[in-house]
């Protein structure tokens, strides 16, 4: 029996079992009569490391507990959920059962769909999960197998009769758009996330370490209901800021520099997305504020023509038309500082990644028109390679009936905003 119940309390503030079991009844009118679908949730932790349940399993039941699986039925359309032990209440589904039963729950299935990608954990997304893969196959001393490709095999085992179909493609696009509840929370994280970089850009001095600002944000996020991060923290100085995704956070913060800070928190298994830029010292410099204040304007240029049954690439191409004369225009500095703006108009990738239940979210948008309840990453940026400079500004957005709501806008990124903001610092 479980010592704690299946569902914790922030996750049915957040969602009410009749979330996930219209998240259920989509399953089965995927797989339809005749075929089961298997979903295997999270293992138990290793040393003193607090449970969080794998990304799937929680969008289908929201159950915390280690070493569950989740049967579903397609021709009653009924769910089972095997726990160790057996026992458990107030999941909303309709049967639950120990584990030790699962075997012969699959004797006689012909058709059974389960997840085929790499199960998202505590802070992980599929991108990076994958290149992990890929690294570990490249070892000739390593021949490790994903826990994923081990439950396949289990089950190949257990139902050598079963047909096993790959059931993330549906699930993808399940998750890609968000629910009115999902919105919901993911405004609450965005309002969360922007709080605390803007606490951090208050409270930023020469001398300090990136460490101390991550940890301005750790703080504001436990004391608001946050489970921990949802990925490591990005806190960038200097150079440190040509790295992308630069996550050591142990070097001092020196005037004239300029700071990068990427990082959001899990709540109930979403977590959001923000990339803010600002001056150690409270001042921008002229080139800072030259090739910063570029990329802001290209920043708003995406923003405004977010909407529904916009094409991501005609967008993009909307956004690079308006900023084309502006680049012509600007007398940059530097000759390399001109071709940065203008390699900027050619880069996709100012429209960036879906975001949700992992900060690199599943589900593919860019070549569809844009759906209400698609929420996404907007990151307009620029290199420099020969200064090693990288400039960028982030928001997480959703589409919305009438164009898009930024989750992320309780924290400014307009040049004289910021620097108000922290010539306003106690």
């Amino acid at each position: 029996m479980t010592t704690h119940p299946p569902l914790t309390p922030q996750t049915l503030r957040w969602f009410p079992l009749d979330e996930f079991a219209t998240r259920r009844a989509a399953i089965f009118d995927h797989i339809g009569p005749g075929a089961h679908a298997i979903l295997q949730g999270g293992g138990p932790v290793r040393g003193f490391e607090v449970f969080r349940q794998t990304n799937e399993f929680f969008y289908l039941c929201g159950v915390e507990v280690p070493q569950a699986y989740l049967l579903l039925d397609g021709t009653t359309r009924k769910t089972t959920l095997f726990l160790p032990g057996g026992v458990a209440e107030g999941t909303g589904i309709e049967t639950t059962a120990d584990l030790e039963s699962l075997e012969a729950a699959l004797a006689g299935v012909s058709v059974l769909h389960t997840p085929h990608a790499p199960t998202e954990g505590r802070v992980e997304c599929r991108d990076v999960l994958q290149l992990y893969a890929r690294t570990v196959a490249k070892d000739p001393w390593d021949g490790e197998i994903s826990r994923e490709e081990r439950f396949r095999a289990r089950l190949r085992t257990v139902a050598p009769q079963a047909e096993l179909c790959d059931l993330s493609p549906t699930l993808d696009a399940m998750r890609l758009i968000k629910s009115p509840r999902e919105i919901e929370l993911m405004r609450f994280t965005g309002k969360l996330t922007a709080l605390a970089v803007k606490e951090a850009i208050q409270t930023t001095q020469p001398g300090q370490h990136e460490y101390t600002l991550s940890a301005v944000a750790d703080r504001l996020y436990r004391e608001n209901g946050a489970r921990r991060e949802g990925y490591c923290a990005i806190i960038a100085s200097g150079e440190n800021i040509w790295d992308g995704h630069y996550n050591r956070n142990d070097c001092p913060l020196t005037d004239g520099d300029l700071v990068l800070m990427d990082y959001a928190p899990d709540v109930c298994n979403y977590t959001s997305d923000i990339g803010r830029m600002w001056p150690i010292n409270g001042t921008f410099s002229p080139a800072q504020r030259e090739l910063y204040g570029f990329i802001v304007q290209y920043h708003k240029a995406v923003l405004k023509r977010l909407r529904p049954g916009a094409l991501p690439q005609e967008l993009l191409a909307e956004a690079a038309e308006e900023m084309r004369p502006v680049v012509e225009s600007t007398p940059f500095s530097k000759p390399i500082y001109a071709e940065a703006a203008q390699k900027a108009l050619t880069f996709r990738g100012h429209l960036s990644h879906p975001v949700g239940m992992a900060v690199h979210d599943v589900g593919s948008y860019f070549n569809a028109p844009m759906q209400v309840g698609l929420v996404i990453s907007i990151d307009p940026m620029l290199w420099v390679p020969e200064e090693k400079l990288y400039i960028r500004v982030e928001d997480t957005i959703v589409i919305t009936e009438t164009g898009y709501e930024v989750l992320t806008n309780q924290v400014p990124f307009e040049i004289d905003e910021i620097e108000a903001l922290m010539k306003a610092a106690p």
